[in-house]
């Protein structure tokens, strides 16, 4: 593993790259869906706001970007401060191995810190060994609001229900 790796802020140049790693993700989820419009339609509505930005990195400096990040954040009325959500993180499969998932994380905890985050959370799923033994390596547990096991829970709303 390397510790060398190229990361930074997406900016609006940057929102076909972002997108396309987005795409890239969806596949490797076995997704069909979101569009590529769609993703580079959204990434572009984030990207030029304040409550979400987009990371990217690649092993060399002038490389093409070989991975993503997505972090959100959002005011905590249990901490008075912002929290920060890591919400997609994807390293292209040649890419993988050369610690750019691990400069990505580390780089979102500084920047959680630069704007005054309280905490960081993610979900993964349990049996994505490699993210589980990454993010447990940087500090990250199932039990970071207390003594028992966090769950990430959700619903989804379909748009056609009445």
């Amino acid at each position: 593993m390397r510790d060398d790796a190229i990361v930074w802020r997406a900016g609006a140049a940057d929102v076909r790259a972002v997108a396309g790693l987005l795409v890239e993700f969806r596949d490797h989820m076995g997704h069909a869906s979101p569009s590529v419009a769609s993703f580079v339609s959204t990434v572009g509505r984030l990207i030029s706001g304040l409550d979400a930005e987009f990371w990217l990195a690649s092993s060399e400096r002038g490389q093409q970007a070989a991975a993503v990040c997505q972090l959100r954040f959002r005011l905590s009325v249990w901490t008075a401060a912002e929290d920060c959500w890591l919400e997609d993180l994807f390293v292209r499969g040649a890419a993988r191995r050369r610690g750019l998932a691990r400069a990505l994380v580390q780089r979102s905890l500084e920047r959680a810190r630069e704007r005054g985050c309280r905490r960081v959370e993610l979900d993964t799923s349990e049996d994505n060994n490699d993210a589980l033994r990454l993010y447990e390596s940087l500090g990250f547990s199932a039990n970071s609001k207390g003594h028992s096991r966090s769950l990430f829970l959700g619903v989804r709303l379909d748009r056609d229900a009445s």
